[in-house]
């Protein structure tokens, strides 16, 4: 079963590049058009951008007392967006690579799905630090639409309802065990009309909760080991910042930071927030549209586009894939020497 799941997550990971070879040629002969030097540049930046996640969770994961190589943990990071772009399921795809692996190495599925959620937090919270810079940067230049103001509510109450998860979890486990219950019961009387059973058990989500609040409580007798991953989840997105800044040099396209800055704002937002994996349709628009609408012209914006995704999309996607390959082999490698 293992073994077919691993084969159609492949087949669908070809059949989602199929289908979208169109667009991975247009975006190929964009950056073609480019100066070489700074194209390269931003291939290493990239790879720095995605050891500087590996190194975010790795730094999380002590808070837990988990311990995993930093090379495994760029494989998982690739590998878990792999996932999530072809086999979209609201992330849980994607924290069940870490699961796996976990489980591999004898640690509770608890505690990574508890760090899994620490990452995802400070990615939110790191991210709306920026994202108030290119706010303030729109509002200056009367560009701040009610569709950037909307997207902006969405990413706050998520991250205010992931901050209210963590934080029942530090005060209280029967408070988060009820809350979870709560939420359990909804989405089974929301499925009922579907499955004719509850899809969700409200004594595992209770048991779930104590297993977090042990935790957390761990983490929160670590303050002090919470500014590392803060910083890094700020980092990456200074390194996609810079992707966009050389994509703006290579094509000899006049910038300012505030450009950069506002523009990447808006696109990752949309990224974020987008209905589609990865913004895929949504992240193109609005990046262009934003960048047209800070005075780049539209047709240098188009170009700056398709090259950054090219960069911060496609290129992660191809090292998913192989990721998630190299994962499965090692994993198969290890259950065949035990």
């Amino acid at each position: 079963m293992r073994q077919l799941i691993i084969a159609i997550a492949l087949m669908l990971g070809v059949y989602f590049v199929i289908g979208k070879f169109a667009e991975l040629q247009v975006i190929l002969d964009t950056l073609k058009r480019g100066d070489l030097y700074f194209i390269f540049f931003a291939f290493l930046v990239e790879l720095l951008w995605l050891v500087n996640q590996a190194a975010s969770y790795r730094s999380i994961y002590r808070l837990f007392g988990l311990t995993e190589e930093i090379r495994n943990l760029v494989a998982m990071a690739a590998a878990a967006n792999f996932v999530n772009v072809v086999a979209p399921s609201v992330g849980v795809g994607g924290i069940a690579v870490f699961v796996s692996q976990a489980r591999r190495n004898g640690y509770y599925s608890a505690r990574v799905m508890e760090a899994g959620v620490l990452f995802v937090l400070f990615e939110y919270l790191g991210f709306l630090v920026v994202l108030a810079f290119g706010l303030v940067v729109l509002m200056r230049r009367n560009n701040l639409t009610a569709a950037e103001l909307t997207a902006s509510a969405i990413l706050v109450v998520a991250a205010v309802a992931m901050s209210v998860l963590v934080y029942l979890g530090v005060r209280s486990s029967r408070r988060l065990g009820d809350l979870l219950a709560w939420m359990a019961r909804r989405i089974n009387r929301l499925l009922w009309p579907l499955l004719r059973h509850d899809y969700l058990s409200e004594a595992r989500a209770h048991a779930f909760a104590m297993d977090m609040a042990t935790g957390l409580h761990e983490v929160r007798n670590q303050r002090a080991s919470l500014i590392f991953p803060a910083v890094l989840a700020v980092s990456s997105k200074v390194l996609l910042i810079l992707i966009l800044l050389l994509m703006f040099l290579a094509f000899e396209v006049p910038f300012t930071l505030g450009v950069l800055v506002a523009g990447f704002s808006i696109g990752y937002l949309f990224l974020i927030v987008s209905p589609t994996p990865a913004g895929i349709g949504f992240v193109e628009g609005a990046l262009t549209l934003a960048l047209n609408s800070l005075n780049v012209p539209l047709g240098a914006a188009a170009v700056l586009t398709a090259a950054y995704r090219g960069i911060t999309f496609w290129v992660p996607l191809l090292e998913g894939m192989l990721a998630f390959r190299w994962l499965s082999r090692e994993s198969a490698y290890t259950t065949i020497a035990q």
